[in-house]
């Protein structure tokens, strides 16, 4: 028997309890005082009785609610699945007319032979990507003239005799580092004056 089945049953069981509860014998009883002392001990159910109606009512609201949270469960698990897959849709996009700048790029670079025109063309890509990546929240980590940090930097060189205004500055990025929504995903890697 499944769930569902179980839960209609309860509920049918339920409903009949309600019926029979209503009787018109408690109005009756009401309206005649003499009557009412010995139709009471009548009315009273048995402790017994209404405990289990009682624990009949909680399991069928137990029921319903393991099932609504089952249901949540499913539906946040297949949302999250979709959002795995699909997650990169945003930064794909961004990405996109990058990739269509670069192949024009390819194709036109064949028809000519100056370099200055080829780099004009390198560098207008180049803004135009760091644009789309500013626009998914990433941002280059700015090395120049700044103190050392070992939550943004990570020193691949020391460099000596840079004297004291230096120490402890990063002298030469080697390598850009970059955060998304202001997490470092990539260290900036540095030379650091010692």
């Amino acid at each position: 028997m499944t769930e569902e089945e179980k839960i209609n049953m309860e509920e049918e069981e339920i409903l009949e309890n309600e019926e029979t509860q209503e009787t018109p014998d408690a109005q009756e009883n009401s309206e005649n005082p003499e009557d009412s002392e010995v139709a009471e001990p009548a009315e009273e159910k048995d402790p017994l009785e209404a405990a289990q109606e009682e624990i009949e009512q909680l399991k069928t609201q137990i029921l319903y609610k393991t099932a609504e949270f089952d249901n949540y469960r499913k539906r946040t698990l297949k949302e999250k699945a979709e959002l795995i897959l699909n997650g990169g849709e945003k930064a794909v996009g961004a990405i996109l007319p990058v990739i269509d700048d670069m192949e024009r790029a390819l194709a036109n670079g064949e028809k000519t032979d100056d370099p200055a025109v080829l780099r004009e063309g390198m560098e207008l890509i180049y803004n135009k990507m760091m644009k789309a990546l500013e626009s998914l929240g990433v941002k280059k980590i700015d090395t120049e003239d700044a103190d050392f940090d070992t939550d943004m930097h990570e020193a691949v060189a020391m460099v000596p005799g840079m004297g004291d205004d230096k120490k402890g500055k990063v002298i030469d990025c080697l390598q850009a580092g970059y955060q998304l929504n202001d997490k470092v995903i990539r260290h900036a890697k540095v030379a650091v004056g010692q």
